[in-house]
């Protein structure tokens, strides 16, 4: 499958763990339709790690699933999902093992993508777990990847090998349509912080067909669940999202979307913010100022429409800041004659025209994000 944008959906890793089941998956199904998730552009409800049994059936040798958690099997689940008008998701891993100790693919691609193609997957979310010494990743995602493709069946692969082995200067000719480019995100600020951090020479490799992955999101968690920690502020919550948004990453819910809360329902189908992440253009962002190691900083990216967003950042701890960015630096010198005219794409409240610079208040760990058109001055 080749994404046009970045893929949104719905990850179970993140609140549920090995805590997922029938009754679980259907629910969330259900309170992505009902919420206005799926009419916002989630369409992927994605079952990760725990779902079969612990060893593969010994005449057939595929991978079962846990007849507890699913007791209707994965193809009823599936059919559920799918009549919701949402796309399934399942996981599986490149070595002999997954990440949590179930049955993984390695040395049976073909079997197992036939087998997820039978269960109506839409989705593959493929680990890096239990490999044996000496193999080679690159070659591992790509015998799946051909796996998938002789399946009969269109399934996205995502890719999860966690950064390693320069994984973004070869993943796109293996066929994956994203790739996990960081180790895993917990529930607190210095985690998707760093996260974000470490990819900041990376964007530039993420594109239509395949996009750089920084995890899924931990918005909403607010410290609970699988990979609960210290949680997050709103204002932190906000910033996460934005940086998602704003990079171009795709978006994986990671919360309880059954008990979704209002100030976060708002935030993740805020429709200013999902325009600039599933902009058809998948340009990557510049840095256009740079202040304090990339604590404090200013990015611009190009969208379609002859727009651009801008993007303020206050990713420090200890004061409130106010950065200003000349527009020089986006490429709109004084000489022109252009300005900006810009709206908040929270608020989607029109402030007007700017020219020659902006000027930007944030307190530590919040952030800005405008769209803006180019106008005469």
């Amino acid at each position: 499958m080749f994404p046009k944008t970045p893929p949104m959906g719905f990850n179970t890793w993140n609140t549920f763990g090995e805590n997922i089941s029938d009754e679980m998956i259907r629910q969330t199904a259900d309170a992505m339709v009902e919420k206005g998730l799926q009419a916002a552009g989630y369409e992927y409800l994605v079952i990760d790690d725990c779902w079969s049994k612990r060893q593969r059936d010994p005449v057939t040798d595929k991978i079962v699933p846990d007849p507890v958690k699913f007791p209707n099997g994965m193809k009823a689940v599936s059919d559920y999902v799918h009549e919701k008008g949402l796309k399934f998701g399942m996981y599986s891993c490149v070595g002999v093992r997954t990440c949590a100790d179930y049955p993984g693919s390695f040395d049976h691609e073909f079997l197992d993508a036939a087998t997820f193609a039978e269960y109506g997957a839409d989705y593959l979310k493929y680990d890096y777990c239990y490999r044996p010494d000496k193999t080679n990743g690159e070659l591992l995602y790509r015998k799946m990847s051909m796996a998938l493709k002789a399946s009969g069946r269109d399934i996205l692969l995502s890719a999860c090998n966690w950064g390693c082995d320069d994984v973004h200067r070869w993943i796109r000719s293996t066929g994956a349509g994203l790739y996990r480019s960081t180790g895993d995100i917990i529930d607190n600020f210095v985690s998707f912080r760093d996260i974000f951090l470490s990819q900041l020479d990376n964007f530039v490799y993420s594109a239509p067909g395949c996009f750089n992955d920084m995890d899924m999101l931990t918005v909403g968690m607010y410290s609970r669940g699988n990979v609960g920690s210290t949680g997050c502020t709103d204002l932190e919550y906000r910033t996460q999202f934005s940086l998602w948004c704003m990079f171009g990453i795709p978006l994986m819910l990671g919360c309880d979307v059954r008990d979704i809360n209002d100030v976060t329902l708002k935030l993740v189908t805020n429709p200013n913010l999902l325009r600039i992440n599933q902009d058809i253009e998948c340009r990557p962002p510049f840095i256009a100022r740079e202040c304090d190691n990339n604590r404090r900083n200013a990015y611009g990216r190009v969208l379609s429409d002859n727009e651009l967003a801008i993007m303020f950042t206050n990713l420090s701890d200890d004061r409130d800041t106010s950065l200003w960015l000349p527009f020089e630096n986006l490429g709109l010198p004084i000489a022109s004659g252009k300005g900006l005219r810009v709206r908040d794409a929270f608020t989607g409240e029109d402030k007007g025209v700017f020219k020659e610079y902006m000027k930007q208040a944030l307190e530590p760990h919040d952030c800005a994000v405008y769209i803006a058109q180019i106008v005469d001055v």
